[in-house]
């Protein structure tokens, strides 16, 4: 018998934003070894423990691989694809012409990283036609992307750090020795910061805790939770008092910029220093520091984000940095020159309006942002009575139940829609309550390009890997199966996909030959031999900034070009681009926008105001990617879930190593396995969130077998919000500690 040999293949790992090459080797369809690509043009052979660990994801005996129909019982039997989607032809039609709206999508944060979804997800939103829509970028990104849209004009081209080139980074609330970087593509961040110190530049991480990086550092700044804006301040308020400003390095086409420095004289170091738990002196150097540094930056990720006055804290990162004269520098903050284009390189042709608060939420009035409701939407969209109540689901790649705040709110939604599909891979705290559950196929079977997190590479590389593996029998593609549900949202279930798969190209098609001057015809004949993700790629990259336009530059970008080179092909560092970056309605860079100042009073009166004896803070963990990665690749370290507290709080409490605790907040109260940890400020406890694989129904046998403690239970999605996005407040959160011997969810 003759034994099929072995196959091996390059893979962009689609698990976090670095994004790292990957070399895969396959037995038949079964992943049996991983290794980082030595050659790849961006990550260089570095690879983190998730894209190692793909084999173990893909191959997950857990993982669902057939449809899943909801029986009679509650439970759910397999059921062919025509079975699945008769049900939701059935079903599905009363809640959108019977009642427009009452339909809501959740898509999770796996989805990001997908063609399938990139290019096709759009289709079946517009087919179900609500403006319910959420993902998890509400939770952890909304505040950072509302401050660059009000600065630079686009949510999604944000400001980078030129890490490779920098002379002083300034890290706020980001832990990249074990995140490997957010909103940020840098793979092997690690040697990355090795090298900064090398050549002699220095790195600052302020950060609660002292993570990985904060051991790495120059210099740790061990802030309170939540009073990042009010530290940022006091760096600015010397950086005026002293002159250390760089008028001469700032872009001309900067407005308001001794505004901004006056706006931060009244928060001088003595005046926030007690508020920041920190010495009015590290505030000085830090300053002094930064301003002199031939080349400076500052990056500030989830910890400035999820908290109080994300908003704020994420303005005043790019403030510093445009002040000291570092934006649209090399070694400072620049933008990324996406391969496929992108919102930051498509030419403006009507004046821009700013993508947040185009309408509000029904229930509460919270405002949109990026096309998108805030999560802490979801549940009273569902529960809350009256015109317009959502009544049914569709979840693409997110769970929910556990990645939103209040859990409880969250799970007893979920149990009163009248009907739900998932496309998903597991059975999971959201998808047990699916009418219909649709299995996404291998990621070997799809072709990757990362149109999404090229917006924040610090190299402008391109990349590409086309599947390994072709469909098998009983397996649809993921693009199949957002425009068969979309047919089915538009009343036409019997198109056939690739009737509509041709519709959505020559949309794009025409969109491709505005963009470089040329006919539609030439356009379609470039791409004709091509279907689904990859066409749609093809005519995004030949109309990108390095594309052949079609012909028109021979020597230009194009998918073929990108499946000759599969280790990427590289176009240099990152380089100026403002002006012609910005997407602002007059074209300038406004840096006291009234949004934000709005909110500088609040921030003022929060100097003064006595902080709760103990703040639960979020933290971060080497394989886990969200709640989603807990089952294929569970933590190591036996402790997946405990409380850390610093030693003299669990003195001051009575509590040692090992005891159960139960962590209240205002919402509710979960228990805990305490560990007591130096790492962490006195008066900060911690936890990772997306836990508490608990309850009836699931298939996650191993995550379910340590299910942990559930984080987001105790997050408010009521009244604690940040205050211009209406974001979850996950750290920072006001907790109780005390030993108990009950168990709370």
């Amino acid at each position: 018998m003759t034994i099929a040999e072995p196959k091996a293949g390059h893979r962009i790992c689609p698990l976090c934003e670095s994004t790292c090459g990957l070399l895969v080797e396959l037995d038949r369809r079964t992943i049996v070894r991983v290794a980082p690509n030595p050659d790849d043009v961006l990550s260089g052979g570095h690879s983190c423990a998730k894209g190692l660990g793909l084999g173990r994801i893909e191959n997950d005996p857990d993982r669902i691989r057939t449809p899943l129909l909801r029986t009679a019982g509650g439970g759910f039997r397999e059921a062919t694809w025509d079975e699945a989607f008769g049900e939701i032809e059935r079903r599905l039609p009363e809640f959108v012409t019977g009642d427009p709206g009452s339909c809501a999508i959740y898509h999770g944060n796996p989805a990001a990283h997908h063609l399938d979804s990139t290019f096709y997800l759009g289709e079946l939103i517009g087919a179900v036609g609500t403006r319910n829509i959420y993902s998890p970028a509400s939770v952890d990104t909304w505040p950072k992307n509302l401050a660059h849209m009000l600065l630079y004009g686009t949510g999604l081209g944000m400001s980078l750090p030129d890490l490779d080139r920098t002379d002083y980074l300034l890290i706020l609330g980001s832990n990249p020795m074990v995140s490997n970087g957010s909103t940020v593509t840098a793979p092997g961040i690690h040697h990355r910061l090795q090298a900064l110190r090398e050549r002699g530049g220095t790195l600052v991480v302020v950060d609660p805790v002292r993570t990985r990086t904060a051991e790495v550092a120059d210099l740790h700044v061990p802030i309170r939770p939540g009073t990042d804006a009010l530290f940022l301040l006091g760096v600015l308020s010397v950086i005026a008092s002293e002159g250390l400003s760089r008028p001469g390095r700032v872009p001309d086409v900067v407005d308001g910029l001794g505004a901004a420095l006056a706006m931060a004289a009244e928060f001088e170091p003595d005046a926030v220093a007690a508020a920041c738990g920190i010495d009015a002196d590290v505030i000085r150097s830090v300053a002094r520091g930064f301003a002199g540094a031939a080349a400076a930056v500052a990056h500030s990720r989830i910890g400035t984000c999820m908290q109080e006055f994300g908003t704020l804290a994420n303005w005043l990162v790019e403030v510093l940095t445009i002040v000291t004269g570092n934006l649209d520098r090399p070694g400072g903050a620049m933008f990324a020159l996406p391969p496929a284009g992108g919102q930051n390189t498509w030419p403006v042709t009507r004046t821009p309006k700013l993508m947040f608060d185009r309408w509000r939420s029904r229930v509460r009035g919270l405002p949109e942002a990026m096309g998108e409701l805030p999560a802490v939407c979801f549940a009273e969209e569902i529960l809350t009575p009256g015109p317009g109540r959502t009544r049914a689901l569709i979840t693409l790649a997110g769970n929910p139940a556990r990645s939103l705040p209040n859990s409880g709110a969250i799970e007893d939604a979920l149990g009163v829609l009248e009907f739900m599909v998932s496309v998903d891979c597991y059975l999971n705290e959201t998808t047990r309550h699916a009418d219909v559950i649709l299995p996404p196929p291998p990621v070997t079977t799809r072709g990757h390009h990362d149109v999404t997190l090229a917006h924040f590479q610090i190299r402008n590389v391109a990349r590409y890997t086309p599947p390994l593996l072709d469909l098998a029998d009983g397996e649809m593609a993921e693009w199949q199966i957002l425009l068969r549900l979309a047919a089915i949202a538009k009343g036409t279930p019997d198109r056939p996909v690739g009737e509509i798969d041709d519709e959505v190209a020559a949309v794009a098609a025409r969109r491709a030959a505005n963009l470089v001057g040329c006919e539609t015809g030439r356009v379609m004949d470039a791409v004709a031999g091509r279907r689904g993700p990859q066409r749609l790629l093809d005519l995004r990259l030949r109309s990108g900034p390095y594309g052949d336009r079609f012909g028109l530059d021979p020597d230009g970008l194009t998918l073929a070009l990108l499946e000759d080179n599969p280790d990427g092909i590289d176009y240099g560092p990152l380089a100026p681009r403002v002006p012609e970056v910005l997407r602002t309605p007059d074209g300038r860079i406004d840096l006291m926008p009234d949004m934000v100042v709005s909110d500088l009073p609040r921030l003022r009166a929060s100097v003064t105001r006595a902080a709760p004896d103990l703040l639960l803070i979020n933290r971060r963990q080497r394989r886990g990617m969200n709640s989603w990665l807990h089952n294929a690749l569970p933590q190591t370290d036996g402790g997946q879930c405990a409380l850390l507290i610093s030693p003299p709080d669990a003195a001051e409490q009575g509590l040692v190593n090992g005891d159960r605790v139960a962590v209240t907040s205002k919402v509710t109260t979960v228990t805990a396995e305490l560990r007591i940890d130096d790492t962490l400020r006195p008066g900060v406890v911690s936890m990772p969130h997306g836990w508490g694989h608990d309850g009836p129904g699931l298939r996650t046998s191993r995550s379910a077998s340590v299910p942990g403690s559930n984080y987001n239970a105790l997050v408010d999605d009521t009244t604690d919000l940040e205050a211009l996005t209406a974001s979850p407040i996950f750290n920072g959160v006001p907790v109780t500690v005390t030993r108990t011997s009950e168990e709370h969810p």
